[in-house]
């Protein structure tokens, strides 16, 4: 059976110290800190298998798919709003 966290054997950041990926804030340090753990991502080729599963498991910290948490609170929100329009021309 397959498992949501699947691809962490092939990521980028298997042998990388997890704690680059879960910065504290994100402005000064923290900002410089999200870029670095965002290269990392840029690498990876299971960049997309990381985010969908950051997105399914509700992954509220950290930098996940090259994503930190305010673009993937940013992507939640355009999806939602999508759907919601979405939903609005079909009723109409």
């Amino acid at each position: 059976m397959s498992n949501a966290f699947d691809w962490r054997a092939k990521a980028a950041c298997r042998d990388k110290d997890p704690e680059l990926f879960f910065p504290v804030g994100n402005t000064g340090a923290a900002y410089q800190q999200i870029e670095e753990a965002k290269a990392v991502c840029r690498s990876c080729k299971v960049i997309d298998a990381c985010l969908k599963c950051a997105l399914d498991t509700n992954q509220d910290y950290g930098v996940w798919g090259g994503l930190s948490e305010d673009e993937r609170r940013a992507l939640k929100r355009r999806a939602m709003r999508a759907r919601r329009s979405q939903a609005m021309q079909m009723q109409s």
